[in-house]
């Protein structure tokens, strides 16, 4: 494997990127990982490691770079979770658009990367992120994915469920059954959205599991669960992807 810690110029600052592909000739597809409210950090590269594994150019960036060079959340610090819910908040669709512009185009000028056969994973807070960029670029965005993803029907006026009918590749979302910020009525509205497109989607209310499933370090994962969702990720981007490339 061939890993790289990158400084991506933005125009709204350097975002510290880490990408890691297969070492290889081969021209690789391009997976955006958008992190979770916890911060990039090194149980994230390990799970951006698995994908590029099988075959991908990832691309994991630090989403709080106009706010700060990088965190990681100590958990056993209030002060650490109230930065972080300030991070979170300070973040929107649009911006994250903007940031997957930067990564695309960083990926075009590399002769590794195909830039325009194009997945992204969000899990939390970046759940709806991975869903805006689908519709956002749906020439180039053939695949996204949300896992635990919050906020993907709301009343603001970007929330992903009110674009389905700009989507035009895949979509997996995955939820949990013990969720504080997806209920079931929250997760049904999303569904019934890419439904009624006629979006191309699996859609899983996971029973039994937590917000936080897939994620190793956490108390709440569950290594049944977190493999069904690579399980299903692996799934839909070779599907959708490498018979593009």
């Amino acid at each position: 494997m061939i890993e790289q810690h990158l400084s991506i110029d933005t125009g709204e600052g350097e975002m510290a990127t880490f990408v890691v592909r297969p070492e290889s000739d081969e021209v690789q597809p391009v997976i955006l990982f958008l992190m979770d409210a916890p911060g990039k950090r090194e149980e994230l590269h390990d799970m951006a490691r698995r994908i590029a594994a099988t075959g991908y150019y990832v691309m994991l960036p630090n989403l709080y770079y106009r706010d700060t060079p990088s965190f990681t959340i100590h958990r056993e610090d209030p002060a650490s979770a109230k930065y972080m819910a300030q991070l979170m908040g300070n973040l929107s669709n649009a911006m994250v658009a903007r940031d997957a512009a930067a990564l695309l185009a960083h990926a075009t000028a590399d002769p590794s990367a195909d830039a325009q056969t194009v997945g992204t994973t969000g899990y939390c807070m970046s759940g709806p992120f991975a869903l805006w960029l689908a519709a956002e670029y749906p020439e180039t965005v053939k695949a996204a994915a949300s896992v635990h993803g919050v906020r993907l029907a709301t009343d603001a006026h970007d929330s992903p469920h009110a674009r389905p009918s700009d989507i035009t590749g895949e979509i997996l979302v995955l939820a949990a059954e013990f969720d504080d910020w997806v209920d079931r009525p929250h997760f049904d509205r999303i569904v019934t959205a890419l439904n009624d497109a006629e979006v191309t989607h699996q859609s899983e209310w996971i029973e039994g599991v937590h917000h936080g499933f897939v994620f190793p370090q956490r108390p709440k994962y569950d290594k049944v669960a977190a493999e069904r969702h690579w399980e299903l990720l692996h799934s839909m981007f070779d599907r959708t992807l490498k018979s593009r490339s």
